[in-house]
Formats: structure tokens, sequence, C-alpha cells
């Protein structure tokens, strides 16, 4: 989506008049302290000490609340309630939201307000206890609350229908009630998002996950198991064909697919560095999607900035987050994207150019003329730094560990050890100032060090810098006396590579996350400086500014935007792929094996395709087909 119609569709979203029915609930976390913990007098049972609370509404409450936090004025509830504690707390957080609460009712036999009560025990959460399971629907209650929905639905732009326990709201009466008024009401836009009723609402626009799909479909996967995309496809078509209205399956982390009348759209999931909690993902999309929706936007519009919506709401921990108008811009202006993850994890689907062992991720575009190539530096070009990871990972689990670092148990040294593995591994390629910022939050989370004692991201990048700097300095020995030569730390035929480029003409750029005085350093020692004129670029102090992107504005601030096509970048990492991918350019991923420096290394390969390279290569060896492909003569 261009920025210019995101920020439109975030304007216009605040004039949507919404009603959100169904089962709405409160999401309450208690923290529990167990370092107050003492055996119960009457049970001897360890006692679990609550530190902290706090209570949010969730289900189609947290719908809700994300369409209050995204700005949509206008908000009507429709819900069952019990004559408990949690009800009345529900009524109080919608009414401080501004929500049209007339279409409330409560219950007073045979329902408990829905809740889920979620312990969070050492940072993570223990037991759930879920309140309102065995909930029955009376026939007065169904006849009281289709009347108000009746009455409400000629003001409404969209009507959401929230379903999520097999006991609850959505009795038989009440379905056929409601798809009643839907025929009815024909100005109204209805959108259900419905776990287990694939018959109910059919005058509804259909919101689902691809478990859901494919369940509906009658194919059922384990909970934990990916969805193949041509399934979720498969179950989303026909669906879709049972209605002939819009369908949305959203797929997690691969992103959302969207099926209309103008046929089938892929929108790509979200690369998110921070650490992510799910809970409430699928409400924030919906939310996104129906202001969307409300305000004339195309379905796979809605769809984009659901997934904006959802990416940001993801990011908040332990919680039923939701997402501001700025924080849906902040994230939607630059986005980063996950490409093609099923061909990125399972090598057998790669398809290559016949005779080499060049893969071609995507077909080329029909027109480009390369006269602009970037080239990041470490594992693209030198492998000065290789095992640079190997020094990283030891110091950041010394950083988190602090002063127990040699006492900690076998658990917690081996869960930061992952930890600190699993950010390495999304950050690749990002500065390294950033890194070390990540890595103070994640020492400040941890809690092993005092918080006098946390050093702020360019003091941890010194300790990295310095240890890393010392294989380097050795490396570079090597190369001075001879011991080793320029061969020995590039890939193979970077070096020609380089030559054939710069001697057709071809503006070379090289852009990198290290300090930009070590890139020039480095590059001359390698001996192809020169053939970049001057234009190396490294990172600087300033986490605003990254060096590939910076070099990316650059190059098409002198050529224009609509002259992307003459751009070709190629990268071993993340960054560098997609920001050429998000400008236009063609992308050549380079999947490469540091240590022998030349040949494949898989986790390469996996990351790069994410990103969206266009071709994968193990390295130069095949310059003259390489070259050929890219047009250079």
């Amino acid at each position: 989506m261009k920025p210019a119609r995101l920020r439109e569709l975030v304007a216009a979203v605040g004039g949507a008049r919404v009603g959100v029915v169904g089962d709405f609930c409160i999401d309450s976390y208690y923290i529990i302290d167990m370092s107050a913990s003492e055996p119960s007098l009457e049970t001897g049972i360890a006692t679990h000490p609550v530190r902290g609370q706090r209570h949010a509404l969730g289900g189609a409450g947290n719908v809700t609340a994300n369409l209050h936090a995204m700005g949509v004025r206008s908000l009507s509830a429709f819900a069952v309630i019990g004559p408990d504690l949690i009800g009345d707390g529900m009524m109080r957080q919608l009414a401080a939201l501004g929500v049209n609460t007339d279409g409330v009712i409560c219950q007073g036999e045979n329902w408990q307000t829905h809740s889920y009560l979620k312990p969070i025990v050492n940072r993570e959460e223990s037991h759930r206890c879920d309140f309102g399971v065995f909930n029955e629907v009376s026939a007065e209650t169904v006849r009281a609350l289709l009347g108000r929905l009746d009455a409400a639905l000629p003001g409404l732009d969209t009507l959401i229908i929230n379903q999520q326990f097999e006991k609850g709201l959505h009795s038989p009466e009440f379905q056929s009630g409601l798809e009643a008024l839907l025929k009815k009401h024909l100005n109204v836009t209805a959108i259900a998002d419905c776990r287990r009723l694939r018959e109910a609402y059919p005058s509804a626009i259909r919101k689902l996950n691809d478990h859901e799909a494919t369940r509906l479909c009658g194919r059922a996967y384990g909970p934990r198991e990916p969805i193949p995309r041509a399934a979720a496809l498969e179950a989303a078509a026909r669906i879709y064909a049972d209605s002939r209205l819009p369908v949305f399956v959203t797929r997690g982390g691969n992103g959302c697919l969207v099926i209309d009348a103008a046929g089938a759209h892929e929108i790509p999931g979200l690369h998110i560095i921070k650490k992510t909690d799910t809970v409430g993902a699928g409400d924030s999309m919906m939310a996104g999607i129906a202001a969307c929706l409300a305000v004339g936007a195309t379905p796979p519009e809605a769809a984009t900035f659901g997934n904006f919506t959802a990416g940001v709401t993801v990011q908040k921990l332990q919680q039923t987050g939701t997402a501001t108008p700025g924080e849906i811009w902040a994230l939607g202006e630059n986005a980063d994207y996950i490409y093609q993850s099923e061909l990125a994890d399972d090598p057998r689907q790669a398809v290559y150019q016949p005779g080499t062992f060049i893969e071609m991720c995507e077909p080329l575009p029909e027109k480009f003329d390369i006269r602009h190539a970037i080239f990041d530096h470490d594992g693209t070009l030198s492998t000065l730094r290789q095992g640079w990871e190997h020094v990283m990972e030891p110091m950041m689990v010394r950083a988190i560990l602090g002063p127990e670092f040699d006492s900690a148990g076998k658990a917690a040294y081996e869960r930061v050890v992952r930890q600190a593995r699993e950010f390495i591994n999304k950050t690749t390629g990002i500065q390294t100032l950033r890194q070390m910022h990540g890595l103070a939050q994640m020492v400040r989370e941890a809690g092993f060090v005092p918080e006098s004692e946390i050093s702020d991201a360019a003091g941890y990048k010194r300790i990295y810098n310095d240890a890393l700097m010392k294989l380097v300095e050795t490396r570079k020995q090597q190369l001075a006396r001879g011991e080793l030569d320029t061969g020995d730390f590039t890939l193979k035929n970077a070096v020609p590579l380089l030559r054939r480029l710069h001697a057709a003409g071809v503006k070379l750029f090289l852009a990198s996350g290290t300090d930009g005085q070590d890139v020039v350093l480095e590059a001359r020692a390698l001996g192809y400086a020169e053939l970049f004129e001057g234009r190396i670029y490294g990172a600087s102090q300033d986490m605003a500014h990254d060096a590939k992107r910076m070099v990316l504005e650059r190059i098409l601030g002198e050529i224009g935007p609509a002259n992307a096509a003459h751009i070709v970048t190629f990268g071993d990492g993340p960054v560098e792929i997609r920001e050429t991918r998000k400008r236009g350019g063609l992308t050549v991923g380079v999947a490469s094996n540091e240590v022998r420096r030349f040949g494949l290394q898989p986790e390469k390969r996996t990351r790069v395709i994410r990103a969206g390279a266009h071709l994968v290569v193990p390295d130069y060896s095949q310059l003259n087909a390489l070259l050929a492909l890219l047009r250079i003569k």
C-alpha cells in the first residue's frame, strides 16, 4: 500500500460507524510473585501472591477496543453479560471508551460474563481459568437482543459478528434471527469471525484463520501444524464459492489471503524483529478490516490495513493490545514483508536456471537495465568478519546473565542462549548499534543485572567490537605478511564480478552495517575499494539512519523512483534485500558459506528468500551465467 493511501485510510476510519455483536469477555492478567509465597494454613499448598493485575476487554470486546484505539468514534456493542463483578467491570470499560451499550443485555440465570483469567508466573502464562463456557442463552434474551439490533442497524456502516464460545450467544434461534435482519438492512456490511459456524450468517463476509478455514472445508490439521498455502487458498476459494462475498483467510506470520470478485489476492506477512505475542492478533486484524470496509476500501486494502494493525498489537507482550493511528502509520509507511515462506523453508521447491546453481525464486521483470549495483559487504563480498555471530552470541549471553553467568542453572542458561541466537538470526544485516539496543532491552527484561549496571547500546557495541576486531586484525595481519591472500577472504569470483560490472559502466555502491571507517579499510585491504569510486557507506552512530536504506534513498534521489529498474542489490542479509524490493529494484540473494567461500548455506537461502530475493546464488562461480541473467555484457 502506498503511504499516501495508508494516510487516507488512517484518517478516514475515524468516521466509520461500527457495531460489534458477539462474545464479549474480559482478559484478566495476574502477575504472580512467588518470592512472597507461603503454605496455606488450611491446605498446606503454596499460595500464589499477586503483585499486580490488569483487566482488558477480550474477544468481541478486544475488537471494540481496537476500533476505539484506531480512532473510530461511533461504536455500538451488542452482547450478553451476567449479574457478576466481571460484567460490571466490562460495562465500566466499555463506557470509558465511549461505546454505546444500549445493546448489552444482562441475563440473570445460566450466564457468567465471559472471562479468561491468566496467571503470569516468572513472565510466562500459567494455567488459564475460563468463565462462561457453560452459558445458555435464553429465548427471552435472544428476542430482546435482536430487537435492539433491528433498531440500531440503520445507523451503522458495518456490523462485526464475533463467535468464540461453542455455548454462548450464537444459538440457532439467534443465528436465524440475525441473518433475517442482515437481509432486511442491506445498507449494512456484515463481516463474521466465527470459529466453528460454517453455515451461519451467509449474508456476511467471512474472516477466519487458515486452521478454521481448512477445518470448515473438511481438512483437519493439528493446532501447531502449518497449513500449506495451497490448502488455505483452496479453502478460501470454496468458502467464497458458497456466498460470492469476499473472504479473508489469515495465515499468521504468512499474512492473509483475500478472495473477492476480482480474484485472489495475497497480502504478505510482516517481518518483525521484536519478541511477539499473538494473543488478540485476530481481533486486531478484524477491527482493521471492518473499519476500512466501512469507509469504502477494497478488500485487499482492508486486509493490508488489518495486517498493519495486527503487526502493532503482536509486539505488545502479555496483554490484549491495541493499535493507535500513529502506530499503524509508523509500521505501515515502511513495512518489512515476508515473501514466499514455503519456498524459503522447503528447498525441494527450488527452480534453477538451466545448467546452473542459480535459483530463480521469481520471474525477473520484463524490463530492467542495470546501471547501479549495491553490495552488502560481510558475507556478500568479504569473509574477513566470518564468524561474527560466534563472537556476538557469547557476548550477549554474558551481558544478559551478568553476575549470574557462572551460577545460573542449566535451564536459565539455555533459555538465554536460545534467546540470543534467535535475536541474532532475526537481526542479521541491521546496524550493530541497533542490535546492541535490542541487547540492552533483553538485559533489562531478563532481570539478572541490576538497573544501575545495565549499559547503553553504545557501551555494549564497544564490548562486541573489541572482541570482533581482534579476530579481524589477526586476519588482516596475515594478509599483510603474505601468509594468506585476498582470495582467502572473499567469496568465489567476487572481485571478478566487481571488475566486470565496473567495466560495463555500472556504478558500484558498498553499504554495510559495520562502522564506515572499518568498511573502507577492509575494502582496501581486499583490493577492491577503488572500484566503488568513493561510494562506500557504513553505519553511523545514529540508529535512525541505516546505511543500506540511506544508500538506496540517495540513489533513487539521483535517478528518480521511476527508474528503480536500473538497480540491482546483492546481499546475504534481509535488510538490503527488503529495502530494494520496497523500491522496485532487482535483488540477488547471496546464500554464501563463509567458511568455504563457495557453496550454499541453507539458513541464508531461507533468510534471503523470505526477504524477497528474485535470484539466489551460493557464490559467483557461475559468473557468466549470472551476468547474462542480469543482461550485463
